[in-house]
């Protein structure tokens, strides 16, 4: 089956929305680029984990009673435990919050009611920026072009290229991935951020905002595009097709991990055992397919069996990475995307945002599994 996408692929909405689109709520407490750098001087002047001891050999004891409380993002983790069975006989309990969006993750951290999360690359230059240690542990791959710029259903006849992005609403929300994949878009049709209106919202926004006409283009993964489109394809949303927009995405995401919970003995023991869990889950997602679109996109996500296929077929099998020094090399390109736009308030350097102690723990794993180091296509 081929992985193409487009509007008519989606199963049908059970009724349209078109003139019952409730209009969106236009004023928004959002956090800019000037909010950021006002955190990152707050954050200096308070007390952080920035100064967590990365040097010691990780723990491997596991004290009865160890709790690990997982960030959780539309319970992939939760799912992910559950549908191959690795999360039984844990020699510690995980206990999951579901988040969305790197910045309300982080904020889960400053609390100190998470050890870890799954996100995308840009959380943890967030993060940094803001005084939080909280080191990435485990990385993971998709296929590169798995974001689509979704467009409303007023502004999508206008899209057809990324140069006619110019001018138009674009859904934004800083300190996620869809922040860089908006910078690199337009740095591939040659705009600038003055060259468009960026609508700072929450990722939790773009789709309801994209339906009642409030932005132009939203950057969507799944399943959030599939919904999208179930939801308004026949009033006339879309979305760009990916080559005129180039690429947007290195199909990256991290695990990361709060700081001081990585300085906690019992808890640093745990992690290092999670990592191996998330390997071997992993895993059986790229082996049992069919039993994942069931258990995930079917029976927690809500979309079609044929959706859920066809998501999976998008997005490949998930890779894992080495914690190296590729990888690293990668998010600095990352990183120097955002710079070059000016929405970073101080440099960041990779280097500084990778717990490399858990390198050889992701390669003992990922032997043992025998996982794909790669994103590859989805094998019926």
């Amino acid at each position: 089956m081929s992985s193409s996408l487009s509007s008519h692929d989606i199963s049908p909405p059970a009724r349209t929305h078109g003139r019952r689109r409730r209009r969106f709520l236009r004023t928004k407490v959002v956090a800019t680029a000037a909010t950021l750098a006002a955190v990152v001087f707050a954050s200096a002047c308070s007390p952080s984990d920035t100064e967590v001891d990365l040097s010691k050999t990780l723990p491997t004891d596991i004290p009865a009673g160890t709790t690990l409380v997982v960030a959780d993002q539309q319970n992939l983790v939760q799912n992910l435990l559950a549908a191959g069975g690795n999360g039984e006989n844990l020699p510690y309990k995980v206990e999951f919050a579901n988040f969305t969006g790197g910045p309300a993750v982080l904020e889960a951290f400053r609390a100190g009611t998470a050890d870890v999360a799954p996100v995308g690359d840009v959380p943890p230059i967030h993060a940094y920026l803001t005084g939080q240690h909280v080191p990435i542990i485990l990385a993971r791959q998709v296929q590169p072009d798995s974001y689509r710029f979704a467009t409303s259903p007023e502004a999508a006849p206008t899209l057809r290229t990324g140069a006619d992005l110019r001018g138009k609403r674009i859904a934004y929300a800083e300190g996620t991935a869809q922040q860089v994949a908006v910078l690199r878009a337009l740095q591939n049709a040659g705009l600038t951020t003055d060259d468009v209106n960026l609508v700072r919202l929450q990722l939790v926004e773009f789709s309801e905002a994209l339906g009642a006409g409030e932005v132009d283009v939203a950057p969507l993964n799944e399943p959030r595009l599939t919904r999208y489109l179930r939801d308004y394809s026949r009033d006339g949303a879309s979305f760009l097709d990916p080559a005129a927009v180039g690429r947007t995405s290195e199909g990256l995401s991290y695990f990361y991990a709060r700081g001081e919970s990585l300085t906690d003995p019992a808890k640093a023991a745990a992690l290092r055992h999670f990592v191996g869990v998330l390997v071997n889950s992993f895993h059986w997602i790229n082996t049992h397919p069919a039993e994942w679109v069931k258990a995930y996109y079917v029976g927690d996500q809500k979309v079609t069996g044929d959706d859920g296929r066809r998501i999976l077929e998008s997005t490949g099998t998930t890779g894992i990475p080495a914690l190296d020094d590729t990888l690293i090399t990668t998010q600095q390109n990352t990183i120097d995307v955002i710079e070059e736009a000016g929405e970073l308030p101080k440099p960041v350097s990779a280097a500084d945002l990778f717990d490399l102690r858990f390198a050889p723990v992701i390669e003992e794993a990922a032997a043992a599994a025998g996982v794909d180091r790669a994103s590859e296509q989805v094998k019926r």
